[in-house]
């Protein structure tokens, strides 16, 4: 599931105006934090992710093991928010930011 580069322009313009909806802090991924968004990607489709570990390599293999795990795209990394997109199975038009 690769974006093609007009995608993530689109996305990257949408994804603008959202404000972060998991944050992770020093303990890193755990489960709760997976589950948190897996549920949001699941409901919203592009979600933005604030990362607050300063090391940015750690940073980094984060955000590469949250689009592993949750089989998602990140679309764009700014600093310490990344924004990940995945296409829901059922997208609910009240609740995803593409169809908004």
């Amino acid at each position: 599931m690769s974006l093609t580069n007009a995608q993530k322009k689109q996305y990257r313009l949408i994804g603008h105006s959202l404000n972060p909806v998991v944050m992770i802090a020093g303990n890193g991924l755990t489960e709760a934090v997976l589950t948190e968004i897996d549920r949001a990607l699941e409901d919203h489709e592009l979600i933005k992710v604030r990362i607050s570990i300063t090391d940015r390599d750690v940073r980094s293999a984060l955000i590469t093991e949250i689009s592993k795990v949750m089989k998602s795209e990140t679309v764009q990394v700014i600093g310490k928010v990344a924004l990940f997109y995945r296409a829901a199975l059922e997208p609910n038009p009240k609740l995803s930011n593409l169809l908004r």
